[in-house]
Order: structure tokens, then C-alpha cells, then sequence
């Protein structure tokens, strides 16, 4: 049609579906950011491991313009993921969640208890606390309610994000993140 009349007809990109997902844990970013992330992962997890610089990239290129929230879903078949979502939730109580964090993506392949008190001590956690929380499993009940809270989203997997409520399933690239970001960031210009 283009060709031969010189009209061109442009379509609107269809609306895609959002999930209602509770931004509720530990979060980077201001409070009140344009664009909200929820990310669903599990520390033992080689994509979420694989997909963790890309994150952090995004975090970086949109500072103050995104808040990243994390939410726990250890998957059954990773046995040391439970533990070390304990972990990190017990990091949490001493204000350490991202360094804990990021000090088992940096080292998945040793999340086993023995381990996770050893980057406990290696961040500067109280370590009588971390210990007492971890051993106890007081953190266990927190993380199967972050789960669940996945689960009813529809999270099957991870990672997981939620872009403002637009489920991106996977790890998947940086340009699919930013093109995500900008078109919400478009919509609340």
C-alpha cells in the first residue's frame, strides 16, 4: 500500500499484561522510581549468577530511575539455594543483604552452611548473630512466603523480573531489560 499510494499505516504496540507483584524485601533505587523491578532468584541458580552483571549494568545506567526489589525462589534441585536465601535474609536483619548477595553470585559454587558463615565473617556480619538466625531457620518461613508469593505470579523458574509488572522470564540480555525500562519510563514522561 506504501508503494503504490504513499500511505503507510502504523499500528500501536499492543498493551502487554501485568501482574500484580509485591515489591516487598530488599530493594535498591528510590522508593518512589518510575520503574520497579522484581526480581525473583535463587543464589545456586547459573543464570541468575549469569544474569547478575546485566543487572547490575542496569542498575548503574539507571540510577535513580529504577528501584530493583529481591525476592527469594530457591528451586528444590539446587540443595544448598535454601540456605543460602536464609543467609542472605539473615544479612539482612544486620543491613548486609547486598553484600551477602553479591558475595554468593560471586560464589556459587560454595553456598554450602559452612560457607555461607564464612562470607558472614567476610563482610563483617556480627557472627554469633548470623549464626544463631541461620542455624535456627527462623528465616526459612519468609522465604517459602516469597515463593509462594512467585509461584501465584507465575514464576516457574530464574530469574524471573517483573518490569513494573511485565514478566520477563530468564536471563535474558541487556538490550530486552533497557528496551523494558525505556518503554515504561517513556510511558510515565
Amino acid at each position: 500500500m506504501k508503494q503504490k499510494h504513499g500511505v503507510q499505516i502504523t499500528l500501536a504496540p499492543p498493551n502487554l499484561p501485568r501482574v500484580e507483584v509485591a515489591a516487598k524485601g530488599p530493594s535498591r533505587g528510590p522508593d518512589n522510581a518510575a520503574v520497579t523491578i522484581v526480581e525473583f532468584s535463587d543464589f545456586q541458580c547459573p543464570f541468575c549468577g549469569r544474569v547478575f552483571p546485566t543487572v547490575e549494568k542496569l542498575m548503574k545506567d539507571y540510577d535513580g530511575k529504577v528501584r530493583l526489589v529481591f525476592r527469594h525462589f530457591p528451586l528444590s534441585f539446587h540443595p544448598n539455594a535454601e540456605k543460602a536465601a536464609e543467609a542472605a535474609a539473615c544479612a539482612q536483619d544486620q543491613g548486609k543483604f547486598w553484600q551477602m548477595h553479591d558475595k554468593m553470585f560471586s560464589n556459587q559454587q560454595k553456598l554450602a552452611v559452612e560457607d555461607l558463615k564464612t562470607f558472614a565473617k567476610d563482610i563483617g556480619l556480627d557472627q554469633g548473630k548470623f549464626d544463631k538466625c541461620l542455624d535456627s531457620g527462623e528465616k526459612a518461613a519468609m522465604v517459602s512466603a516469597d515463593e509462594k508469593d512467585g509461584e501465584s505470579a507465575g514464576v516457574s523458574g530464574t530469574p524471573a523480573f517483573f518490569i513494573n509488572g511485565i514478566f520477563i522470564n530468564g536471563a535474558v540480555p541487556y538490550e530486552q531489560f533497557k528496551e523494558a525500562v525505556d518503554r515504561e519510563l517513556k510511558g510515565k514522561g
